[in-house]
């Protein structure tokens, strides 16, 4: 009976530890290094830290002994000295080497973290309110990369939500990718506001100032992927504003570029001088003078818009009360087409409202199209490319 006792008292913590939720891991430790310079972090860190351990055992080690050994009850008495010039050399010479044994590797690090010379590559990186370019100096390549987590992920003002990804607010629909075993220099800026560009695993933490160019660099060990977002708060939508850096191997690196140059618009060959129509019979499908339908170009254009236009203006074209205006029912998108392209293109200085002149003329014609025949929106305007291109030149 005792033991039968026993046994119920032994099993009851089991099945009490398995009837609760699994606890999520509060490991302390820094993502595990893929860099140089992330490793030269890792490891400063943790010397560094062993060093403070050590200081904690000596200095409270001989303090709580001095208080034990050396209590009133024990019957010690208190020796009288004054300017103990050996003991006042020690306690300034000790701490000085601790202090510069410290600062050498730290200044070491620094130094190199700031030192991009001999890279293989280099990537413009220009943050905006909220999302990221990549401009591939040397490959010709652009990117824009916007948070893709489903907005049914994120909004759960009428319960629960959808489940959450394994990558919550932590994935994009264009990643920068990257050869492994290269060096990539950065050169950081600012479309807007102040921004962080921060990678942990890559050791780059560099500010996005607008007017100046910050650069820092990275080599990834291996193929994988990186995961970081925006270190600094940057308005409304900064928790919305991730990083994901992909390393490729050099090989697969070099098709990834032969894909994203084939996909994108290539410039129409020049023509020898022939009647208006034969020309326009041979100008390809992404000549600019295309004639687009109204349909074909609000189908395009919502992509448009919930890639670059829905975090600030809504899905729902009502904006943000105080912060951002609604675009269903505004004077700008149901007014002339001119000011509403300018605004566009244009941006309104001194307000969040940026340029998107770096769209192309087609996305810029299917989103202003989009814009002013979404929700209650229905002026019938169609925008065409060559229009756009048309107000690029506009003073």
């Amino acid at each position: 009976m005792l033991l039968k006792h026993l046994r119920a008292v032994i099993a009851f913590p089991a099945v009490l530890a398995a009837s609760l939720p699994t606890l999520a891991s509060y490991d302390v430790d820094i993502l595990t290094p893929v860099t140089p310079m992330s490793r030269d972090a890792y490891n400063l860190h943790w010397g560094i830290m062993w060093v403070c351990l050590g200081i904690f055992i000596v200095v409270f080690g001989a303090m709580f002994w001095s208080i034990f050994k050396h209590r009133k009850s024990a019957g010690a008495k208190a020796a009288q000295f004054h300017e103990n010039t050996t003991i006042e050399v020690i306690w300034t010479i000790v701490p000085l080497v601790v202090l510069v044994g410290m600062a050498y590797p730290a200044t070491r690090t620094m130094i190199e973290m700031k030192d991009p010379s001999g890279s293989d590559m280099a990537i413009k990186v220009t943050a905006y309110q909220w999302r990221w370019e990549y401009d591939y100096q040397q490959d010709g390549i652009k990117l824009i990369s916007n948070l893709s987590t489903p907005r049914d992920q994120i909004d759960n003002y009428g319960g629960k939500g959808a489940p959450k990804n394994d990558n919550y607010l932590l994935e994009v629909d264009q990643p920068m990718v990257v050869p492994a075993g290269k060096k990539v220099r950065l050169l950081i800026t600012s479309g807007d506001v102040i921004h962080g560009w921060y990678v942990p695993q890559l050791g780059v933490n560099q500010y996005g100032i607008p007017g100046f160019v910050k650069d820092s660099w990275f080599e990834i060990d291996k193929p994988g992927t990186y995961r970081g977002q925006c270190s600094q708060i940057c308005g409304k939508e900064h928790g919305f504003m991730p990083i994901v850096v992909v390393a490729k191997s050099p090989e697969d690196y070099a098709a990834w570029v032969k894909e994203e140059k084939a996909m994108m618009p290539q410039p129409a060959p020049a023509q020898a001088e022939a009647p208006a129509t034969q020309v326009a019979a041979a100008a390809p499908a992404g000549n600019p003078n295309k004639k687009w339908t109204l349909d074909e170009l609000k189908s395009n254009g919502e992509k448009v818009f919930a890639a670059n236009c829905a975090a600030c203006h809504q899905l729902t074209g009502k904006g943000v009360p105080g912060a951002f205006p609604a675009l269903d029912g505004s004077k700008v998108a149901t007014g002339p087409k001119a000011v509403h392209m300018a605004t566009v293109l244009k941006g309104r200085p001194g307000t969040a409202m940026a340029s998107f002149a770096r769209l192309t003329d087609t996305e810029l014609a299917e989103v202003i199209t989009y814009e002013r025949n979404a929700w209650g929106n229905k002026t019938g305007d169609a925008i065409q490319p060559s229009e756009i291109a048309a107000a690029r030149k506009a003073p």
